[in-house]
């Protein structure tokens, strides 16, 4: 994809207009997002060039073992901006409720907490909030931006107060954006001076790319967070490659789902892989948490076999699939089932990109027997289903 040097100086110029204290005061930054991609580098590393300031080059990711490289860094670190994915932020939040000093070092010169790369769940915007409010006796500005590498990146913003996470803001000055009827979503398309010309040397991706408009066609969804007030941004609904049909036809939106998932599933559920397709409903394959020792009363060092079998996991989950199905308008919107993981994701696999998020797709594919599992006629004893599910906690 071919990135121009217009593109990148054109996005930086649109971030500055949106956020213009990056000029008066050079933005600090303790940063592992890595530069072979845009957000890391086309976003973050271009910021602290164009303004000046000072990047801090975090060796730790969201990743066992490695997180706690990245909670030493911020315990010598103040930050003025911080940036993470959904999945770092949920691997940092227990260190910032456990560890004072921790906290106290990472909030004292913050002020914006910035988020991309995924949807982030409603449970871990409000722990942020709760705890700068804790430190601070203020919210500190927690928002979002949308766009991709072939976007420069930012394409939209939230530079205004947002009571709950999802919204992913307006177009930056001199970006479009157009919504179109796909299916029963609203398909994103964007056009601007951001915007790559195509792909290299492939004239034929780079066709399909486009539509007769001109508009980069992203393959994102969206709504408005208020259809009367368009001002107010739009929120993200989900990848339109990732949503599929149930057996009855029905779509399943997949990163809606998702979000309302991992937060019924607080604070077993680290992330989830969404499944169903062809089926009669719809179930979760479940990545545990990192508190999941803690909620079981289990050591630190307690086996994952040891977790997911435990009857105070089993029933938490058992607890948020009712809770998923309460909510729910339809066998569409909640799960009926759930599996918990004992095998973390794969990056080498592809299950899960450099930048935190699950490929649902690779995980679907590469756990094809967990899937079975999940829909066996006998339901297996790892499997908890909706409404069958009878087990008590050890005392």
């Amino acid at each position: 994809m071919i990135n121009t040097q217009r593109m990148l100086c054109v996005n930086q110029q649109q971030l500055a207009q949106i956020w213009p204290f990056i000029e008066r005061e050079p933005p600090i930054i303790c940063d592992w997002l890595p530069w072979n991609h845009t957000f890391g580098a086309n976003h973050n590393f271009n910021m602290i060039l164009r303004n000046g300031g000072t990047l801090y080059i975090d060796e730790g990711r969201p990743a066992p073992g490695l997180i706690d490289r990245t909670v030493a860094n911020l315990r010598e670190i103040s930050p003025s901006i911080y940036f993470n994915v959904p999945r770092g932020f949920d691997m940092l939040l227990p260190h910032l409720e456990n560890d004072a000093g921790v906290r106290a070092n990472f909030f004292r010169n913050l002020e914006v907490i910035f988020y991309a790369g995924a949807a982030l769940p409603q449970n871990l915007w409000e722990r942020l909030e709760a705890l700068s409010l804790r430190e601070l006796g203020r919210k500190v500005f927690l928002t979002s931006g949308w766009g991709s590498t072939e976007t420069a990146p930012l394409a939209t913003a939230a530079h205004f107060p947002s009571e709950c996470a999802g919204v992913l803001g307006i177009p930056v000055p001199g970006c479009e954006l157009k919504m179109i009827e796909n299916a029963d979503k609203l398909e994103l398309r964007v056009r601007g001076p951001n915007v790559t010309p195509g792909y290299w040397k492939r004239e034929d991706l780079t066709r399909a790319a486009f539509d007769e408009e001109g508009f980069y066609c992203i393959g994102d969804a969206g709504r408005f967070a208020d259809p009367a007030r368009p001002s107010c941004g739009i929120l993200f609904d989900g990848r339109v490659a990732e949503d599929f049909k149930l057996a009855s036809g029905t779509w399943v939106h997949v990163g809606d789902l998702r979000v309302k998932a991992i937060a019924a599933l607080d604070p077993i559920a680290q992330d989830v892989v969404v499944t169903g397709h062809d089926r009669e409903s719809v179930g979760l394959l479940v990545f545990p948490g990192p508190s999941c020792r803690a909620f079981a009363g289990l050591p630190s060092d307690a086996a994952l076999d040891q977790i997911v079998s435990h009857p105070a996991i089993l029933n938490r989950m058992h607890a948020g699939l009712s809770k998923l199905a309460s909510r729910g308008a339809g066998t569409s919107t909640y799960a009926d089932r759930a599996l918990l993981m004992q095998e973390p994701p794969s990056i080498d696999a592809g299950e899960i990109t450099d930048k935190g998020y699950i490929n649902q797709r690779a995980v679907l594919g590469r756990r094809a027997d967990l899937v079975e599992r999940l829909y066996g006629e006998s339901a297996a004893a790892d499997v908890v289903v909706l409404g069958q599910h009878r087990t008590s906690v050890r005392t």
